[in-house]
């Protein structure tokens, strides 16, 4: 059995990470953590593991965190960065949720972030964990930085297109929708009821978080430097992310159908819809698919994506145990094949 932690396990991240890992038939957790709700049995605060896990959440020990063969951190940026050298002097692997890993230049990290990079020396060994991309990698590694949810989302919408190079570069646009529970669980007027409730706004149009760590992915799959629109938005749902793509497609009769659906065919959580199809987010909520429609609108160069996650799941804690599994040599899929819940 996999002996693994979690640090951070009290936001809907981490909560979502336990679930699935509390029926992951080769995990076995040991250590759980929070600062603010030390003693206090997890099950007692979120009653859907009662059952399931009977564990009380500790503090941050490190001499705890290296009993264990992996450690995921489901914490604030900043966080991980403080104990992964640590850890990974230990021989203890460790995944990263947050963006402390990211980004591979220092200097773009703290420009989008605010927080001096503290291990700056394991910037260019981290993996970027989109398995999609970096499978051979990712099973190499002892530090994965999980990918964000928007990125997610976008970067498995255009890769075929980059791959293929048959878009143009330098025009792409992403206008992605998401579910409140990205914003995390913390007091906020703005995801109150009452605000994001029969609401639905953009935000961060000027540059959010996400846009680098974007561009980075996108401009390594490129022949050209990629130039990115990116604006989410937010919308009256608890999960899920769409993000609708647009490019302008250099080749008018080339088979865009057939590239994903090649492209994406031995993909174990990527799901190619038949041409016109339409993804809808609730027909991956609580699940780790990624379902893709591509389209040409009236027969014209521009290209439109579909692309819909769970951002709780592919979009964080699913991701993150999809690559557990390829770091630790277990089948890719195991503990992750359920369908999606309904309605």
């Amino acid at each position: 059995m996999l002996k693994v932690g979690v640090v951070g396990g009290t936001g809907y991240t981490g909560v979502e990470l336990l679930r699935l890992l509390s029926v992951h038939p080769q995990v076995q957790v040991e250590v759980i953590t929070s600062r603010s709700e030390v003693g206090i049995k997890v099950a007692d605060l979120f009653p859907n593991l009662r059952g399931y896990i009977d564990l009380p959440f500790t503090a941050p020990d490190l001499a705890n965190l290296t009993a264990c063969d992996l450690v995921f951190f489901a914490t604030p940026n900043g966080t991980a960065m403080q104990s992964t050298p640590d850890l990974l002097n230990a021989g203890v692997k460790v995944i990263d949720l947050a963006a402390d890993f990211r980004i591979r230049q220092v200097e773009i990290y703290q420009q989008w972030y605010n927080i001096p990079h503290q291990c700056p020396e394991l910037l260019a060994e981290a993996v970027y964990g989109l398995p999609e991309l970096n499978r051979s990698a990712i099973a190499k590694a002892r530090l994965v930085a999980n990918p964000g949810c928007y990125p997610t989302a976008v970067i498995l919408g255009f890769l075929p297109l980059l791959k293929a190079n048959v878009i143009e570069v330098n025009n792409l646009i992403a206008d992605a929708k998401s579910g409140v529970s990205g914003a995390g669980r913390k007091a906020s007027v703005p995801i109150l009821l009452a605000e994001a409730g029969d609401n639905f706004k953009a935000y961060s149009v000027p540059g959010h978080r996400h846009l680098p760590e974007i561009q980075q992915l996108l401009n390594q799959c490129s022949t050209q430097p990629v130039q990115l629109t990116f604006v989410p938005h937010l919308v009256p749902m608890i999960r899920g992310i769409q993000a609708t793509l647009y490019a302008v497609c250099t080749q008018p009769e080339f088979d865009l159908q057939g590239l994903f659906t090649e492209y994406y065919q031995q993909e174990p959580f990527v799901d190619v819809l038949p041409a016109n199809s339409h993804p809808e987010t609730r027909s991956v909520r609580g699940s780790n698919f990624c379902r893709i429609a591509v389209h040409r609108p009236q027969h014209q160069n521009t290209v439109v994506v579909l692309s819909v996650i769970d951002n709780l799941v592919k979009g964080a804690a699913g991701q993150a145990i999809q690559n557990m599994n390829i770091m630790c040599g277990l089948p890719e899929n195991l503990g992750l094949v359920n369908p999606a819940l309904l309605p």
